[in-house]
């Protein structure tokens, strides 16, 4: 059974653990079943092809019940009509997390009140992030200065006020002992917008990037970070902490910034950020993120990736726009893998460094993964 989480501002693919079979037991198929009790024999011909070729016990057992093969004869709307609500599409269904390494993440998260953007934002994907696994990067995203924002963007389930609370002092330090008690490989470092604070934080990430970096100088660290208003004196000190990548969102393209993001946001300003994190730093790597189903014509999308490449932004995701609540924007369009896949390849063409890009893909969507094989692609063409 699959369950969806709804999504906020970033975040990765959910992966269940299958249940498990004691060894020696044997497997029994589900056709195997019916034909000993005879109860196939009374169904029509058609229903018998379906039980025959339909899944037997060990996919239940195993978990792993998606057919991804019928993604493409799904009859529902995909386009929103006026006053309607779209039904989720069978390619955004996902499960629910569990397994060893997540558990333990979100108990020690618990123990040093921290709290992650994955938890806050309801990303659909915290369980395959936090999860790892033998052959993967296990990466979190955790979210600095609380949990309460002082802007109130239409997609963002994070919660706002005028006034939040003071910053917790001993959370930069405390964020860092607990990733390095994870063992995490990278860890993406964000946080809620803090208008009310006179450099909106930036010297909060930069002691949080400081540490992590005196205790242990192999892990690599991001900082999707807000717009600081624009203040570029606020970004030069995060760009200057340390930091492997410099992230910032624009979130969806120039003619929908209004109707999505908060009023003190907009695209030219999430651009110059961008473009000053490099110019401060020319080795660091810039990324951003765009949701996808706002409502967005595939001329704008296209037009919104080369001004971004012409800015000199290194990496770009591409997601579904997913609607967190009742309260939040509606979804105007489900767009298929298919579509994803294309845009992965335009990015790819219009030269970013990498283009992570599919239904499920958040800002930070596995962002360990991305980055590091990319590296080691990059350095093995240059060995040649």
């Amino acid at each position: 059974m699959s369950l969806l989480l709804p999504q906020g501002r970033c975040g990765a693919a959910a992966a269940a653990r299958g249940l498990l079979v004691p060894r020696g037991r044997a497997r029994v198929s589900g056709s195997h079943v019916c034909n000993q009790y005879g109860t196939s024999g009374s169904l029509p011909g058609e229903k018998k092809e379906f039980l025959q070729n339909g899944p037997d016990l060990q996919d239940f057992v195993s978990g792993d019940l998606s057919d991804k093969s019928t993604w493409a004869d799904y009859k529902g709307n995909l386009k929103r009509e006026k006053g309607e609500r779209l039904h989720l599409p069978p390619w955004l269904k996902t499960k629910i997390p569990m397994g060893k390494n997540y558990n333990k993440l979100k108990n020690t998260l618990r123990s040093l009140n921290l709290h992650t953007v994955c938890e806050e934002a309801r990303c659909p994907n915290i369980g395959e992030c936090w999860g790892g696994g033998e052959y993967a990067t296990a990466t979190a995203t955790i979210m600095l200065m609380g949990d309460t924002c002082t802007r109130g963007c239409r997609f963002c389930s994070v919660k706002t006020a005028k006034n939040p609370p003071p910053l917790d002092p001993q959370e930069p330090y405390n964020t860092a002992k607990a990733i390095a008690e994870w063992g995490l490989d990278y860890v993406v470092l964000t946080s809620v917008d803090r208008d009310d604070m006179p450099d909106g934080g930036a010297e909060h990430f930069a002691k949080t990037v400081r540490h992590l970096k005196e205790r242990n100088p192999k892990i690599l660290v991001e900082c999707l970070t807000p717009d600081f208003r624009g203040d570029l004196k606020a970004v030069e000190k995060v760009a200057s902490s340390g930091l492997d990548v410099y992230a910032h969102n624009v979130e969806t393209v120039p003619a929908l910034q209004r109707k999505v993001r908060d009023p003190r946001a907009n695209f030219e300003q999430s651009v110059r950020v961008l473009k000053h994190a490099k110019e401060v730093q020319p080795g660091v790597i810039s990324k951003t993120s765009i949701m996808l189903g706002l409502g967005e014509t595939d001329e704008q999308v296209y037009s919104t990736m080369k001004l971004l490449r012409e800015a000199d932004v290194d990496c770009l995701t591409l997601g579904q726009y997913m609607q967190p609540t009742k309260r939040h924007l509606k979804v105007e369009e489900y767009i298929t893998p298919e579509k994803f896949k294309y845009w992965e390849k335009v990015g790819n063409d219009l030269g970013f460094h990498y283009t992570a890009s599919g239904p499920l893909v958040r800002s930070s969507y596995k962002a360990g993964e991305f980055f590091l094989k990319n590296l080691v692609e990059k350095r093995k063409t240059k060995a040649i």
